[in-house]
């Protein structure tokens, strides 16, 4: 089968798109006249809706070095909607760059009018909204899918490895290119699968009594359109004789072959890795000079002149179109130098999206401020200052979970004197680590190694990647037991020998305990008391994340990949 003839087909109905998708399911590939390894060296594609600063990018070049590998001097190719301005910090200068117009996902897909049509708005069975809706995403597939093929077979890739746009439907017209170009160059896939939509996600009538809903219950608005429904749970992700999953937890894959009947010989675990320099250890030097660049990110000189988080809360629609590096205050004509002795600093190395229900880190320092012990050294030292930065941007379509972090952090202010609120700090980076300027790149190790604390609020993950990023850089950590509880045991390492099991502090659904306060304040305080556990974490992450296991995966796949090509 060839794109031009699937221009020529008439399709207008969520039926319709499935009776291609058992076609191509059952159409013969030619065979492949090499070894995948021999195709590989041609060319490794990594497609994805958007390439930035954010974890998915960050676990993309990691992929990309131990397939390289594989593979030495394999040409990368990075495919994607969208390039970001900070995508430069993650992505190696030799690698290669394709821009898909109409590829990127959510509110970016065409200003998310695709997105709130298919999931916010109701597409009743058998009516015209429902077949328009088909029509549209058909013609938007067979636009993308014909740019995709183009450029697999002008650039001779070998192997694509897909990320995410085939497990939630941020553009589902990209994903049905993705399966139709796919298939028709017999492409090798690695379907890599970060978070599914079923995952905090189900249909109203599934919902148990009582049963609060779910984050991505809106995938489930059209469930009652069975023919829409259908073709939606096709690809995502399609089960193609060319693809394997490799999903990063072991629970996707277990629901992958269970629920969705995939073979367990196509689906895989995959990891992360940990890269070396996390586990440098800083001179007080470094820091101070880290926290310095940071500062010139941050707009200082490096006394940074903050905001007034009022001010900054009346203007945040302008600041959200156009995120820049920013510090927020009590109020205006304060200043702040986190290089200063007495400057605390505590990093929440993550995007601002509500599942990560950033606000609980204000409430954590909210009771620490009402905690005695950390209260009186805070008030006996009048030059210490309290910094929570919170390193990734805002999605557009988030902008209620900044919203809810700034409310938390006017409310800290207003439970403590104007004398303690006066030394509060919110800052924003947005990942800006290549700013003009920096005399040095501030990479995400150095980010680390800004910080005091690490704090990880996290009601839901795929993985929980600053866990082991944090024990990896020697930072004390405080994060929830978040769902699914058995990824966050993975992680951590429980049920492995006490010498991998990562220690952290439990941050807890409801009030802060005591006992959590002491801990805390003793890592603030006082450092050194925290230089055994280090030193434990360290060595617990060493043992289990390092570059050559994940390597070794992506070897198992790519073998099992190349035996199916030979089968055919």
């Amino acid at each position: 089968m060839r794109i031009e003839d699937l221009k020529q087909r008439h399709v207008d109905t969520g039926d319709g798109i499935s009776e291609v998708l058992d076609e191509l399911a059952r159409h013969t590939l030619d065979p492949p006249s090499s070894s995948l390894r021999d195709r590989m060296a041609q060319g490794i594609g990594f497609v994805t809706f958007a390439f930035d600063i954010d974890g998915v990018s960050m676990e993309i070049a990691k992929y990309a070095r131990c397939l390289t590998e594989i593979s030495p001097g394999a040409p990368i190719h990075c495919i994607a909607g969208n390039f970001g301005e900070k995508a430069d910090a993650i992505l190696d200068p030799e690698w290669q760059r394709c821009r898909l117009e109409g590829a990127d996902g959510w509110d970016k897909w065409d200003d998310g009018k695709w997105f709130a049509r298919l999931f916010f708005e109701d597409l009743p069975p058998g009516s015209q909204q429902s077949s328009e809706l088909s029509a549209e995403m058909w013609q938007q597939a067979l636009v993308l899918a014909e740019r995709l093929v183009n450029y697999i077979e002008d650039n001779h890739l070998g192997l694509l490895i897909i990320v995410n746009t085939n497990s939630n439907p941020g553009n589902v017209a990209y994903a049905l290119a993705i399966v139709l170009a796919t298939e028709v160059t017999g492409c090798a896939v690695i379907n890599n699968n970060h978070d599914f939509y079923w995952e905090g996600g189900k249909a109203g009538c599934k919902r148990n009594p009582g049963e609060e809903p779910g984050p991505r219950d809106h995938f489930f608005r059209n469930h009652d359109n069975e023919e829409f429904f259908s073709f939606l749970q096709r690809i995502f992700p399609w089960n193609g004789r060319n693809w394997v999953q490799a999903n990063i937890n072991p629970v996707q894959s277990r629901r992958l072959i269970d629920r969705f009947h995939f073979h367990p010989d196509s689906v895989f675990t995959i990891g992360t890795a940990i890269d070396a320099s996390f586990f440098d250890e800083p001179t007080p030097a470094r820091k101070v000079e880290n926290r310095r660049q940071m500062a010139h990110v941050l707009g200082g000189t490096p006394v940074i002149e903050p905001a007034s988080v009022g001010r900054f809360q009346q203007t945040l629609g302008t600041w959200m179109a156009d995120q820049a590096p920013l510090v927020c205050a009590a109020h205006r004509d304060l200043q702040l130098d986190i290089t200063a002795d007495g400057a605390l600093y505590l990093l929440q190395p993550t995007r601002i999206v509500p599942r990560k229900r950033i606000w609980r880190d204000w409430e954590l320092i909210a009771a620490l401020l009402q905690y005695e012990p950390f209260r009186f050294v805070f008030d006996q030292r009048p030059e210490m200052t309290l910094t929570l930065h919170v390193s990734g941007p805002v999605p557009i379509e988030h902008r209620d979970a900044m919203d809810r972090l700034l409310d938390a952090y006017r409310s800290t202010l207003n439970s403590v004197p104007l004398d303690v609120g006066r030394r509060l700090f919110q800052a924003f980076s947005v990942g800006c680590q290549t700013h003009p300027s920096l005399t040095t790149k501030l990479d995400i190790v150095d980010i680390y190694h800004l910080a005091d604390l690490v704090v990880f609020p996290s009601m839901q993950e795929g993985r929980g990647l600053p866990i082991p990023e944090a024990a990896a850089a020697g930072i004390p950590l405080v994060c929830s037991e978040y769902e699914p509880r058995a990824v966050f045991e993975e992680v951590v390492g429980m049920g492995r020998p006490s010498e991998q099991v990562i220690l952290y502090e439990e941050f807890p659904d409801g009030a802060f305990p005591e006992d959590l306060l002491a801990s805390l304040t003793s890592a603030l305080l006082d450092p050194e008391s925290q230089s055994e556990r280090k030193a434990h974490n360290r060595k617990a992450v060493l043992a289990r994340y390092s570059l050559d296991s994940l390597t070794d995966t992506f070897r198992q796949i790519v073998d099992r990949l190349d035996r199916a090509s030979e089968s055919q």
